[in-house]
């Protein structure tokens, strides 16, 4: 592998890794004031699993990132990359707005936003590099996922 390669690996996987560790700390000090004392949905799992799933979704983001980012360069490659950064900010940013800010709702319409991001993100990976789009489906399903958790916390917390 090329010398240029190996630094785009590591900037690939480091990067979302960084991004979810910065927002993992907001998450872990608004976990035992206030989030524990919110009504839980009966699928709510343990909090211990988030933290592993999140480590292994940035590390295979951040692969299917290095996939697109070492193909030539051009225009579409480039979209898929800037798209690839939308929604990793907003990933970063759903973080602040559902456990820093305790905005619930706002959380939600911003994970749906999320969501729609990912299969972009998905169908721009696959016309460039299938692999890169497979391998962010468990992603997609995981968002999924949080965003249902989500919704589920807005209803059973609405004042």
């Amino acid at each position: 592998m090329k010398t240029t390669h190996i630094w785009k690996l590591i900037f690939s996987i480091l990067l979302p890794l960084l991004i979810g560790a910065i927002a993992g700390m907001f998450t872990a000090q608004a976990v035992p004031d206030w989030y524990n004392q919110l009504n839980q949905p009966s699928f709510n799992p343990p909090g211990w699993i988030f933290g592993p799933v999140w480590t292994i979704l940035y590390i295979v983001m951040g692969f299917s990132l290095f996939l697109i980012w070492k193909l030539e360069a051009g225009k579409q490659r480039n979209q898929a990359i800037a798209i690839f950064f939308v929604q990793l900010l907003l990933n970063f940013g759903w973080s602040f707005f559902f456990f820093y800010f305790q905005m619930i709702g706002v959380a939600l319409v911003e994970i749906i936003v999320l969501w729609l991001t990912i299969v972009l993100m998905l169908t721009r990976f696959y016309k460039l590099k299938p692999l890169a789009a497979y391998l962010n489906i468990p992603y997609l399903l995981w968002v999924t996922f949080a965003t249902v958790l989500n919704a589920a916390y807005f209803f059973l917390n609405r004042s």
